[in-house]
């Protein structure tokens, strides 16, 4: 769930955080990467993000230094932009290196069960992703038992206009940042089903909110089916996305219903994990709605 939004204040880093480190140790510090660490930290605790000036305020830090460890670190990643003013807030790069330091994040921890019981309730493979750059990527799935069934390795990426868990994780997203990513959005065709233009992504993302899941029809890989519901955290922020991929002789359109019930019922119950009990209110709309 991160740090809470309460900090303890911001203090420069210096003296006291290389004192405490040890005099063996200290005098191969690098000062700017602690900088960059101290705003990382700062700006784990801030949701809603800060500007440059507000940040080289609030550490006691000159606003060069503060613009230049900003400006890198968003082109690499670790920082996003987010809400009207363009804040900086943290990036969805650092749930990646996260995910590969521990083996497990305590998301994955919390879904595994629930996945587990859906994987046993559907009989087809069950995964979880989320949003890194400008594609998805897969932290865990838990395989079907089938003899025929999709497996694939945590941290492959996947295209959010066409797979059902980028469309359920954008969908979800709140507006300013949802527009803000639909701008830098390609939509490459893989064949006759692909989405290719915007406006189609975005009147199928107002079906994802009005059901509250996604599917897809095959839009990149043909014969494969997916339905897909978001993970939310106790700010109803999208952080992940759970997802029932199999062929589509076992997943017909006609079965998209049922299943969207039972994986949205699978985000829920790893949403009340994160202190949320329910998907954002008036977004998920009618569970029976059609595919």
């Amino acid at each position: 769930m991160g740090r809470p939004a309460s900090h303890q204040g911001p203090r420069r880093a210096g003296a006291a955080d290389t004192a405490a480190a040890g005099p063996d140790t200290a005098r191969y510090h690098v000062p700017n990467l602690e900088r960059a660490l101290t705003l990382l930290e700062f700006l784990a605790g801030e949701p809603r993000g800060c500007g440059v000036s507000d940040l080289a305020r609030r550490l006691h830090l000159p606003k060069n230094s503060v613009f230049r460890i900003a400006s890198t670190l968003l082109a690499h990643g670790y920082l996003e932009r987010g809400g009207e003013a363009q804040e900086f807030v943290l990036g969805r790069k650092l749930l990646a290196l996260g995910y590969a330091a521990v083996g497990e994040t305590t998301l994955a921890g919390h879904a595994l069960g629930p996945m587990r019981d859906l994987r046993d309730r559907t009989g087809e493979t069950v995964l979880l992703g989320t949003l890194l750059e400008a594609e998805g990527v897969i932290l865990e799935q838990v395989m079907s038992r089938n003899p025929i069934r999709f497996v694939v390795e945590a941290g492959h990426r996947f295209p959010l206009h066409t797979a059902a868990p980028g469309k359920a994780l954008v969908a979800f997203l709140p507006e300013a940042e949802r527009t803000a990513r639909l701008a830098r959005l390609t939509f490459p065709r893989f064949n006759r089903r692909t989405l290719t233009s915007r406006a189609a992504y975005e009147r199928e993302l107002k079906n994802v909110r009005r059901r509250g899941y996604a599917v897809d029809r095959a839009e990149e890989v043909e014969g494969l089916h997916c339905v897909a519901a978001p993970v939310v955290n106790h700010r109803g922020y999208p952080v992940a996305a759970v997802w029932v991929t199999a062929p589509a002789y076992r997943l017909p359109v006609a079965a998209f219903a049922r299943l969207g019930t039972l994986v949205l019922d699978t985000a829920k119950t790893i949403s009340a994990a994160f202190g949320y009990g329910v998907l954002p209110a008036g977004q998920t709309g009618s569970r029976g709605g059609a595919a």
